[in-house]
């Protein structure tokens, strides 16, 4: 398999003033894979540490942060010697080691000759727990679930997957069935990295169901572990309920469908937690489309998604005919996944941080908003080939934008107003 985050890394590699790297991300999307496949693509040796039960690597940075020291016992406990020019030092699961993380300071003012990678699922609820956190001596970047590009390529696509690079609207719109296909099977299957491995060697619906709902039990398991008792029945009950709030017209997400009389002030930390591990996405409303568009956030409203469409299908226990081949029960929630799948690969395959809007008294509401440059972008989301964008063209007739983009299951179109874009290109827009 391919992630494009290993480019990132490249160019990180080659940096002159290069600080340790920390790579975010929720448990089970690639983080690990990631770090060694680098270490055995560009460096002669890969020094892997994982805190994960290992006390006694625990135990080294609770003594001092005297690089020399903690290289020797790098070099004791991987059975390498660990030299600068040609080895790359990974610790993995680093949240459970916090001294090792304040380490990275060290390496960063006194060793920036080494190569030191670092890696942990939970590291966000650690560092409000009372990690400290090596502010501006560290490099960040966070891995998502893979992208659907990415499993284009996984799925042996790979001239697919060239041509939307390529934005080759032309060739793209000649081989639209076999984008669609793929689509509807990156909506059941997502992106977790291990489930689409196994996806391209066996084209098993059944079992990936259960790898999926294997993930989710074990991210339940976490809320057990790691939250607090207070916040735990809280946690769960936002957890569940993202896929009624997200089967809803006015995806908004509304703390009184979560239980009677629920306020949001009950439910802050718990979503909070689940940010903190990576597991959800927010998307806050912004009162006015200007820039910066940060500036005008609403933080009392805001809609929820999952980190991955296939576990949003796992959660909501949508059986893979109703997205392979669709039945008019499934028809009701079909936008619901499609706008996840959208915010997925903005989140993963663009730059860009996504808002939403909505008009006075909800009258109506463009799904995300996107700033580029001196513009902000409207997008509007449509699971089929209805090219019909009724708040899309209120919207634009009020605040009258440089332009604005429809995606769908139509072919690339350039209107007088919109810009169509097919859903499997959105990572262009």
């Amino acid at each position: 398999m391919e992630r494009f985050a290993m480019q990132q890394l490249v160019c990180w590699k080659d940096k002159e003033k290069r600080k340790p790297m920390i790579v975010k991300g929720a448990r089970q999307v690639g983080k690990t894979w990631l770090m060694k496949e680098f270490g055995k693509r560009y460096f002669k040796k890969t020094a892997y540490v994982s805190f994960f039960n290992n006390q006694r690597m625990k135990q080294i940075f609770e003594e001092d942060y005297d690089i020399r020291r903690i290289v020797m016992n790098i070099n004791i406990e991987t059975g390498l010697e660990v030299t600068p020019e040609d080895t790359l030092i990974i610790f993995d699961e680093i949240q459970e080691a916090p001294k090792a993380l304040e380490a990275l300071k060290y390496f960063c003012e006194d060793a920036p000759e080494y190569a030191v990678i670092a890696a942990g699922s939970l590291l966000g609820v650690a560092i409000h727990e009372g990690v400290s956190y090596p502010v501006g001596k560290v490099e960040t970047m966070e891995l998502h679930p893979m992208n659907f590009r990415e499993f284009l390529k996984a799925m042996g696509e790979e001239a697919l997957e060239r041509l939307i690079a390529q934005k080759d609207y032309l060739l793209i719109r000649d081989c639209r069935d076999r984008y669609s296909f793929w689509l509807k099977n990156y909506y059941y299957v997502g992106g977790m990295p291990e489930i689409v491995e196994f996806f391209s060697a066996h084209k098993d619906y059944a079992e990936v169901r259960n790898l999926q709902n294997g993930i989710l039990e074990q991210y339940e398991n976490d809320f057990g572990k790691h939250a607090d008792k207070s916040s735990l029945a809280r946690i769960r009950l936002v957890w569940n309920s993202i896929p009624m709030q997200l089967s809803k017209e006015n995806k908004k997400f509304f703390f009184g469908q979560i239980k009677k009389g629920a306020r949001m002030k009950e439910f802050e930390l718990a979503i909070e937690w689940l940010l903190d591990c990576g597991l959800i996405k927010k998307v806050y409303r912004v009162n006015k489309p200007g820039v910066p568009l940060k500036a005008y956030i609403d933080f009392s409203a805001f809609k929820l998604y999952l980190l991955d469409v296939g576990l949003l299908g796992a959660l909501s226990e949508l059986d893979a005919g109703s997205i392979l081949e669709g039945n008019a029960v499934f028809t009701g929630f079909k936008g619901a996944l499609t706008e996840q799948y959208v915010l997925q690969q903005l989140v993963s395959d663009t730059s860009y941080i996504p808002y939403y809007y909505a008009g006075e008294k909800s009258t109506y509401e463009v799904d995300f908003l996107l700033q580029k440059g001196k513009n902000v972008i409207p997008v509007e989301v449509k699971a089929e080939k209805n090219l019909r964008a009724k708040s899309l063209k209120v919207y634009c007739q009020k605040y009258n934008p440089e332009y604005a983009v429809r995606v769908s299951m139509s072919d690339y179109q350039e209107e007088e107003w919109v810009v169509n874009l097919p859903l499997y290109a959105v990572g262009n827009i």
